[in-house]
């Protein structure tokens, strides 16, 4: 059964300072139980502000490193989500579910993509 990442995609400076309301988080809490039991959820996690992050850049032969926070970002990753479901229709419908338990004052965008699997077979079959 192919797996799908979401990425949670949100504007930092418009998400409330103090994180998701209680009452959003029992509601999270009640639909990734629900996700888990229908056999769906593999893993889920929230991300650190980009405050606390930094970008490894490779360009022209050369690595850079810039510690966040990142002004010109406007939507970052916020959270992610990876799911195991028959198909990319199942994968969005749960990540609608997700979207209509936050209160209308967030903004949020779901990026949802099959996570491809690498197929290592061809190099080690000489070793």
């Amino acid at each position: 059964m192919p797996r799908y990442l979401t990425m949670i995609r949100i504007n930092e400076t418009d998400a409330p300072q103090d994180g998701p309301s209680p009452e959003l988080q029992e509601r999270m809490g009640k639909l990734f139980e629900e996700i888990t039991k229908a056999g769906a959820l593999v893993e889920t996690a929230g991300l650190a502000p980009t405050s606390e992050g930094a970008r490894v850049r490779w360009e022209n032969g050369s690595l850079s490193v810039t510690d966040g926070p990142f002004t010109e970002a406007k939507e970052v990753i916020g959270g992610y989500t990876i799911l195991q479901a028959k198909d990319r229709a199942e994968a969005i419908e749960w990540t609608k579910r997700f979207l209509k338990v936050h209160e209308d004052y967030w903004t949020i965008t779901v990026e949802v993509r099959e996570i491809s699997e690498p197929d290592f077979s061809e190099a080690g079959a000489g070793a």
